[in-house]
């Protein structure tokens, strides 16, 4: 899958500005799916609209400037559904935490310790995040109207389980990583603070 699949995704469903679909595809429910970065996401627009996939309009706002808004032609629509019959490649799993937790034994104790619980907290923050938007599939909200279709919720829940799961072995193995780690009374300093 690529950004160009994201986006026209994203217009299957809805009409979009660019602005919207570049936080849904970085900061929203679609940045679970695939990396897609803001110098990305136009591009692959221009694109799309150059190849009569997708089509732009301006609108007109009241006391704002106005907005480019993209929608997606019928040609779009089985352009993303021939994307779907693509292999899908494998998923791609990046985590500067479990950088972190290999080498936790060069580093203090209390450290390792307070590293964990940040990433616990994150881990919570991001599982409150999709129970939210779990809610809004039910039930419907401006932000997220009610979901045409039961796998939008399937997925979110498959979002959760999996954080759920990366939460529990973290807080069961956590004192492992903690042991590992170099104790404090030890007084060890860091390259850079030498």
């Amino acid at each position: 899958m690529n950004v160009r699949t994201l986006c026209l995704s994203i217009l299957y469903t809805q009409d979009a500005s660019g602005y919207e679909i570049r936080k849904m595809c970085t900061e929203g429910e679609c940045s679970y799916f695939v990396e897609a970065s803001f110098g990305s996401i136009y591009p692959a627009l221009a694109r799309l609209e150059d190849d009569g996939l997708v089509t732009s309009s301006i609108a007109h706002q009241k006391g704002k400037p106005s907005k480019k808004v993209y929608s997606i032609t019928d040609a779009g629509r089985t352009a993303f559904v021939d994307a779907l019959f693509e292999p899908l490649g494998e998923d791609v799993y990046r985590s500067p935490f479990l950088l972190f937790a290999r080498f936790a034994h060069l580093l203090p104790a209390s450290l390792v310790r307070a590293r964990i619980e940040e990433r616990l907290a994150e881990i919570a923050g991001n599982i409150a995040e999709l129970r939210k938007v779990e809610k809004e599939l039910e039930s419907g909200t401006d932000r997220l109207p009610a979901s045409g279709h039961t796998n939008d919720a399937w997925v979110v829940r498959y979002g959760i389980v999996v954080l759920e799961l990366a939460q529990n072995y973290l807080r069961d193995h956590m004192s492992d990583l903690i042991a590992s780690a170099v104790p404090d009374n030890q007084g060890h300093t860091s390259q850079a603070a030498e």
